[in-house]
């Protein structure tokens, strides 16, 4: 295997270890808690220090990969990752732990955006490019569904200080692996660092990732929330306005009066509301409504994750075999579609009776990941790294905005059955059904997306090949 290969094997497992610590810390919550005596928001912010500093620094992360190489900030990440791995599982405390937890988000945000950077500056050849591309979204895919099952398994028979400890000897390997393999890269004619912009895109994606997370609890008409809205908002404005006039920007607004790029972006933040928001919630009534163990809960999903990381990693033969703007918008209408099945089940539906539903989730979500490829291809080789940033941040903020949304509509549908004098296991499935119907109409909507977004790209690319043949003919 040529040296290129082992770079996306080090890829691969970077990825799958920082999507892996998105959820694994789930399952483990209750014997964290009663071991280290947390309170309810400690244990929150358990979780959610992870995503806040992850989801905050993305851009911040993307820009430094460019400017200073890719490979030299890969490793930085896994050392920062690795490194705070062995600190949390030491921790003694709640300060200790959330503190972890936020270095572990650190380096997660300057890993992310290094791997399809890497992958871009590694796989020159579009057909190459696209082939790795699937393996990435395959594994991530495959952590996603991993992470409660093996957090589940080594809280209950080992213990819980091993869902951080896990990722030590992985991250050590994966540094070495790609300290060997990965070439170093970088944009090609340096670029003075859009300082402006790095600290308006970080603080818009911070206060967002706070109002999301907090919401909730605090209620979202709260002055800390509303603040939080009003303070992305503004940010995100005078980032815009910022990019637009300097000679040198983080983020080249132009890029998003491309179609391909700003409907490829679209459609893959509805792929993630719908997929990471009925997620959540379908854990809730696997457990809640079906009574499923965590661990039994854990595994409804390895069918449909194992199923999306294979459909992922041979999707980019079937876009070159029907076009990926046709790939893309059939797999995600089916994805919809079969998102929306779900609510035809009940309170006494069986782990073999979700098989069908969840089977078709898997496959026809992992049609999608050409949108992935088609991102980077519209962005310039030289802001690979920031291109990354944009795509992980985008999805992972539509992540919590999907959890959100779906939430508020469930909350909202469940009290309005509670009020009617409906059991609380019928409130909430009423609630549950109207936050999938929710969830498979605006998966739905993004197949649309990326079918019209996709079309013009394949035609030119089309037509380039026409010419060329001609050309070679000639």
């Amino acid at each position: 295997m040529n040296r290129s290969r082992w770079a996306l094997v080090a890829v691969a497992l970077a990825t799958f270890m920082t999507y892996l610590d998105n959820n694994i810390v789930n399952v483990a919550i209750p014997d964290i808690q009663r071991e280290l005596g947390l309170s309810t928001a400690g244990i929150e912010w358990v979780v959610s220090g992870y995503i806040l500093t992850f989801a905050g620094l993305l851009l911040a992360g993307g820009r430094l990969a460019d400017a200073f190489g890719r490979r030299r900030l890969f490793l930085i990440g896994l050392a920062v990752f690795t490194a705070s791995s062995l600190l949390a599982g030491f921790a003694d405390g709640a300060a200790t732990l959330i503190a972890a937890r936020a270095l572990q988000g650190i380096g997660a945000a300057a890993v992310t955006p290094t791997t399809l950077a890497i992958i871009s500056a590694t796989f020159t050849d579009p057909r190459e490019r696209n082939a790795a591309v699937g393996v990435w979204g395959g594994v991530g895919a495959l952590a996603l569904a991993v992470g409660p099952v093996l957090g589940g398994l080594l809280t209950q028979h080992v213990a819980w200080k091993w869902i951080f400890w896990i990722n030590v000897p992985v991250g050590i390997a994966t540094m070495a692996l790609g300290a060997w393999a990965v070439t170093e890269s970088r944009e090609e004619e340096a670029r003075r660092l859009d300082l402006p912009g790095l600290g308006l895109s970080t603080l818009t994606l911070f206060a967002l990732t706070w109002a999301l997370i907090e919401g909730h609890g605090r209620g979202w008409t709260s002055t800390g929330i509303l603040a939080s809205f009003g303070v992305a908002a503004a940010s995100a404005l005078a980032f815009v306005g910022i990019e637009g006039r300097v000679q040198q920007p983080m983020v080249d607004v132009g890029l998003f009066r491309q179609r391909e790029f700003t409907g490829g972006i679209v459609a893959l933040m509805l792929w993630a509301f719908g997929l990471f928001g009925i997620y959540f919630f379908t854990s809730l009534y696997l457990q809640g409504v079906l009574g499923f163990s965590p661990t039994k809960a854990g595994a409804a999903f390895v069918p449909m994750a194992v199923l999306m990381a294979v459909s992922a990693v041979v999707s980019d033969r079937v876009a070159a075999r029907f076009g990926a703007y046709r790939s893309s918008g059939f797999g995600m209408l089916a994805m919809g579609l079969a998102i929306g099945s779900v609510s035809l089940l009940g309170k006494d539906a069986s782990f073999l009776s979700l098989m069908p539903s969840f089977a078709v989730i898997g496959l026809a979500g992992g049609l999608t990941i050409p949108l992935t490829a088609t991102v980077l291809g519209v962005m310039p080789t030289s802001q690979a790294g920031v291109a990354s940033a944009v795509f992980n941040a985008s999805r992972e903020v539509a992540g919590l905005l999907g959890i959100t949304v779906i939430g508020a509509v469930l909350t909202s549908r469940q009290g309005t059955s509670l009020a009617a004098g409906h059991t609380p296991v019928d409130a909430f499935l009423d609630g549950y059904r109207s936050g999938l119907l929710l969830a498979g109409a605006l998966v739905m909507a993004g197949g649309v997306t990326a079918f019209a977004a996709l079309r013009r790209a394949h035609r030119t690319a089309q037509a380039e090949a026409t010419r060329d043949d001609l050309v070679l003919a000639g």
